[in-house]
């Protein structure tokens, strides 16, 4: 049975994967372990935890631009090379590729998100150099053969076109436009119906041309092998990279001000609610204490305050969650639920309402106390792998953290006061909500009400 909070983390997914950000993540008890900032000869830096608990090494990387670099009549380049970047380079074919790939159990893959593009890099030990060989030749001469291109091409339009249908999917989207509108955060990242069948190879490579060089590239890697070691294979790989990337410059954007509500009509048993606002950068001073006054409110699971007003004092919905999403160039919060068409009024109700009154009040002081001790105490069980601890500690630099910022995130949590989260509640909910609302017409209930007009509100 799946449990009550997944369906909802699902869609706040789902808007994140589209923002391109990560949940601010806590960390594993082994990160305790020393954080090294290695230089390799060739001037290559990384974050590197050297850890021999087992025979395993896993790299996460990225380079700045990400999604925000794709054409604006052209959504969806970055996304087609990063599904490419695997099929053929080098003197390999795409099937020859993914046998060496297979043969020695390496795991990589590439992902444009919003802000950076990204790569994951897993392995054994003993496969080190056939694996980063293989990401060189990926990095450096992928292929684009035309029978690859038309299949990659294929299976992103089946995506969108089944995103047509998909509730979650269209109250993200609009959710999107209605939040960054012309801005290339209200694009896409995956692409349109539109743009898609436009992108061509040329496109691809200019976007490899001006993205992947070595001046943005950021790189954590944890696992057995020796900083001298792990230097010459940092050199090997990204060592033949242009040294600058060419990227267009993005402009910092406000999220759009509530209160806004659209809807759109779609015949499926399910309304699906997505609803937020304008966020907290991470570098903001009252950043801390908007995530863990957060916590209380949405990003609990079972413990937080729409969970239990939604889903056990009403029983509107099977699950509802809220996050904080930060971006390169702005900041939103964004939650989700799913209820009964004829309730999805009931339902946006209840959520405004406990919105406000978290604006209005604030947290009490146990819930802070719960919720602070909750934050701190999770650090330690939540990224057990060393694929989980290269992740976060590549996040931390993309949102330009210090290195010794494990060290240094209880404190962080344990200052935050009530009065704090008293006033980052005020400047997270005090606005009210943009909500997007997608399901079944003609129920009232479920109708935007004294709602701003939409093109696709009637």
């Amino acid at each position: 049975m799946i449990s009550p909070v997944v369906g909802a983390r699902r869609v706040a997914l789902m808007v994140a994967a589209c923002l391109a950000m990560m949940p601010l993540a806590p960390t594993p008890s082994h990160a305790a372990a020393k954080i090294q900032h290695l230089i390799s000869p060739g001037g290559i830096q990384a974050w590197f935890v050297q850890d021999a608990t087992v025979p395993l090494i896993a790299m996460e990387y990225a380079f700045g631009g990400g999604a925000t670099q794709d054409p604006a009549d052209k959504p969806g380049v970055g996304n087609m090379v990063a599904d490419l970047l695997d099929e053929g380079s080098g003197d390999l074919d795409s099937k020859t590729f993914h046998e060496r790939l297979d043969r020695r159990a390496i795991e990589l893959s590439f992902s444009s998100t919003r802000d950076a593009f990204r790569g994951s890099l897993r392995m054994l030990k003993d496969n080190k150099d056939e694996a980063f060989d293989l990401l060189r030749m990926s990095l450096t001469s992928p292929h684009f053969e035309s029978a690859d291109v038309e299949r990659i091409r294929a299976q992103v339009l089946s995506g969108l076109r089944r995103d047509t249908s998909n509730p979650t999917a269209l109250a993200s989207r609009k959710f999107l436009e209605v939040t960054f509108g012309d801005h290339p955060y209200g694009r896409q990242a995956n692409g349109t119906l539109e743009s898609v069948p436009k992108i061509d190879v040329a496109d691809m490579k200019d976007y490899v041309r001006r993205v992947l060089a070595k001046d943005t590239l950021k790189i954590a890697v944890v696992g057995d092998v020796d900083p001298a070691t792990l230097g010459k294979l940092l050199d090997q790989t990204f060592g033949g990279l242009p040294a600058k990337a060419s990227l267009t410059p993005v402009a910092d954007v406000e999220a759009a001000k509530p209160p806004r509500r659209e809807f759109i009509p779609l015949d499926v048993p399910q309304t699906v609610v997505t609803f937020g606002g304008p966020g907290i950068k991470r570098h903001d001073p009252n950043f801390m204490a908007g995530y863990v006054v957060n916590h209380i409110l949405g990003g609990g699971g079972l413990s937080s305050r729409l969970y239990h007003e939604v889903r056990e004092k009403r029983g509107l919905a099977y699950s509802v969650y809220e996050s904080l999403l930060w971006m390169d160039h702005s900041a939103v919060f964004v939650g989700n639920t799913g209820t009964r068409a004829d309730r999805a009024g009931e339902t946006v109700e209840a959520i405004d309402k406990e919105i406000r009154r978290m604006a209005e009040e604030g947290p009490t002081q146990k819930e802070l106390d719960e919720a602070k001790s909750y934050l701190k105490g999770s650090q330690m069980l939540a990224l057990d792998t060393s694929s989980k601890l290269a992740s976060a500690l590549l996040q931390y630099q993309l949102d330009k953290l210090p290195i010794d910022y494990i060290e240094k995130r209880n404190a962080i949590v344990d200052a935050v006061t009530l009065d704090d989260a008293k006033k980052a509640a005020q400047r997270l909910w005090g606005q009210g909500l943009v909500t997007v609302i997608v399901g079944r017409a003609p129920q009232a209930a479920a109708q935007p009400v004294a709602a701003t007009p939409s093109p696709t509100a009637n």
